[in-house]
């Protein structure tokens, strides 16, 4: 009986080891072109600026969107901050769940087409300094909230709720 459990514990952490080894093989992969998850056959791609530009014609839709990658979540490869190619300031966050889809560290400077569902996140100011904290953890960063000082932009962030993409 202890051996059973004993295997099966065994069984549990090799697995949880390749599945981490896994994804940090992906997150550091020196090559970032190819597909990750998957895309329809819609060939309607908006550019980064024109989505932005008329969003409330587009929130909740699924849509396909180009652009830079200028960022890419350090910790699970879960997420790209993408800018238009006229460098403006528009962004938008191409997320996707922990583990479905890791994209690589090497992808910043890229170009990208993710299909997925367009929204806009509305963020208080607690949220909004949460979230900036958040994603300075994720640099290594410590920050205490109460030194965050916040801009317009901050409160609200573009995001693509991504099933794939593509990295040229």
């Amino acid at each position: 009986m202890i051996s059973r459990i004993l295997l099966i514990f065994l069984l549990i952490v090799c697995f949880s080891c390749n599945s981490n080894d896994s994804e940090q093989k992906l997150l550091n992969k020196s090559n970032p072109s190819g597909l990750y998850g998957n895309m329809s056959k819609t060939d309607k791609v908006y550019g980064l600026d024109e989505l932005i530009h008329n969003k409330d014609d587009y929130i909740n839709s699924i849509v396909k969107v180009t652009g830079v990658i200028e960022e890419v979540c350090p910790m699970r490869g879960c997420w790209l901050q993408v800018g238009g190619e006229d460098n403006n300031n528009k962004k938008i966050r191409f997320k996707v769940k922990d583990g479905d889809i890791v994209f690589p560290l090497s992808s910043k400077g890229h170009k990208v087409v993710a299909e997925g569902q367009f929204s806009v996140l509305t963020l208080n100011n607690k949220q909004a300094k949460n979230w900036k904290r958040h994603l300075a953890a994720e640099k290594g960063i410590d920050i205490d909230t109460a030194s965050i000082v916040l801009t317009r932009s901050d409160y609200f962030e573009y995001r693509l709720n991504t099933s794939g993409a593509e990295i040229f």
